[in-house]
């Protein structure tokens, strides 16, 4: 019997999904999910424009390093929780008989708004991907290309949460191969990137400049304190720096997940905090006018501040635009590679969350494809739910912050409670897999919970200033409201039944 279904029988679970995924396969997914691109280009230009170039790559640092804490402390109980609810079920077993459910309710829907939200999010930064290349293949704003309009934006948003959906309901091994083909896509596309831009470029920016040149813009943004604007300007790396729980998620999935699971989280942050900095480096370095690049009567409209860097890089040197569109195509296609491997993760939460009665309507939601083997229930319910997300496109101009906001608290926020609970549990009553912190976890989980409470708080805080009501960030009223209802929801009815993870075995030792 493989390691990770006897772990995953000592828990209480018969094995019901087809364990064939590889190591790399799972790290595949894994880093597909946090991806080298999707994080950092849509934030790019905005976290730049707060307090300039050297607060964006030292922050990428700084975020990388208290990131490992995070990812060390799960890799522990992801090595001794081998399941496909993760963090949910961690939560559950770490929190104990007495806190369990309630810990367990709060993750499972903390990460559930997260990953549903991750999915929205890369379907529209692919949709403002797809809106610049369409741009430049019709000529430049300045030459009458073609700029979607909204409509067309929204129509290009769904059909990628579509095309995912589609994609997530055939079997596991369709995925798994796309995305081996991504994470090849990644760091091929990436090393192209990082190396060629720099290269191309004509002019390329100074040392001192990308690493000490600090430069706020107080009459675009309305922010004139410096810290603030500092804070601000962290915002892309804690939004690219997370995902790497997808590996979790398969673990029911994955060939020794015991092992191999701690080992895709690891390893994909690795990954992503090099290749990260050097594409933030990348761009840096090749920006030629840096007041040029928010102008809205660029070549971009001054909508997509990495495209409009391409552009000058390739045009300045050869006079078309062709290799900028090229490597748009590249990162779209990671943008691509991340929504679907979201999905994925969204879909197996859902899955587990039903499997254990948390969600209305579970009996529906929990079933397995009879052929594939797939949850492809929880799979469109997802996808519905993203195109829901998306509906305000129409109206509201700061719909990506909101998103963006609501996924990265509901994700990261789902992180701090089993990291908690690991860190405040008796020792004694933890069975530890082949990953073991000993001694070390409750240091780790201390600063890992800290720090993911700082990440979830500057999520919070407006953007832009004076606020109204074209740049308000209202993702604190959007969660405010769905996480009252839902704990409303465990206070007049959930916790009289909801006991959490539901088991299918009988088991005679306690001590899981």
């Amino acid at each position: 019997m493989d390691s990770g279904e006897k772990r995953l029988n000592e828990l209480g679970y018969r094995q019901e999904l087809r364990r064939e995924m590889t190591l790399f396969k799972t790290l595949a997914i894994s880093f597909s999910t946090m991806t080298l691109f999707t994080g950092i280009t849509p934030l790019y230009g905005s976290s730049l424009l707060y307090a300039g170039p050297a607060s964006l790559v030292w922050g990428w640092v700084v975020v990388s390093f208290f990131t490992w804490f995070v990812g060390i402390a799960m890799a522990e109980i992801c090595s001794s929780f081998p399941t496909t609810g993760s963090l949910y079920f961690w939560a559950a077993h770490l929190a104990g008989p007495r806190w369990g459910p309630l810990a367990s309710w709060c993750c499972a829907w903390l990460e559930t708004i997260g990953l549903i939200a991750g999915i929205g999010t890369q379907a529209y930064a692919g949709s403002q991907t797809l809106q610049s290349i369409i741009l430049l293949c019709t000529g430049t704003n300045k030459d009458g290309g073609y700029f979607a309009p909204k409509w067309l934006f929204l129509c290009m948003y769904m059909g990628l949460t579509v095309i995912w959906a589609v994609l997530n309901t055939f079997a596991l091994e369709v995925i798994a191969f796309i995305d081996v083909i991504s994470i090849w896509w990644q760091v091929i596309g990436g090393l192209v990137i990082v190396i060629m831009l720099p290269l191309v470029a004509l002019t390329r920016k100074s040392g001192s400049y990308v690493f000490t040149h600090f430069e706020m813009a107080p009459e675009s943004t309305g922010i004139s304190s410096k810290p603030y604007a500092v804070v601000l300007s962290f915002l892309v790396s804690q939004y690219s720096l997370y995902g790497y729980d997808a590996a979790a998620h398969l673990t029911e999935e994955t060939k020794g997940a015991d092992k191999n699971g701690p080992i895709s989280i690891l390893t994909s942050i690795g990954i992503i905090s090099v290749f990260g900095w050097a594409y933030i480096l990348a761009l840096t370095f090749s920006i030629q006018d840096f007041n040029y690049l928010y102008d809205t009567t660029n070549e971009t409209a001054g909508a997509f501040v990495p495209a409009q860097i391409l552009y000058d890089a390739f045009h300045g040197r050869y006079h078309n635009s062709a290799g900028a569109i090229i490597l748009l195509f590249v990162i779209w296609g990671s943008f691509f590679f991340g929504g679907l491997s979201i999905t994925t993760s969204a879909a197996r939460v859902v899955y587990a969350l039903s499997r254990d009665q948390g969600i209305p309507f579970s009996s529906v939601w929990r079933q397995v494809h009879p052929k594939h083997k797939v949850p492809s229930n929880a799979v469109w319910l997802c996808a519905a739910v993203c195109i829901l997300l998306g509906l305000p496109i129409l109206k509201v101009n700061v719909v990506f912050t909101a998103i963006t906001s609501i996924c990265t608290i509901g994700w990261v926020g789902g992180y701090a409670v089993p990291i908690f609970a690991r860190m405040v549990m008796a020792e004694k009553n933890f069975k530890p897999g082949p990953f073991y912190l000993g001694k070390a976890r409750r240091p780790i989980c201390f600063i890992a919970f800290l720090w993911i409470c700082y990440t979830c708080s500057v999520f919070l805080l407006p953007t832009y200033y004076p606020i109204s009501w074209d740049n308000f960030n209202y993702s604190p009223v959007a969660l405010g409201i769905v996480l009252s209802l839902i704990m409303l929801w465990w206070v007049l009815d959930a916790r009289k039944w909801f006991k959490g993870p539901v088991r299918n075995i009988e088991i005679p030792n306690e001590k899981v």
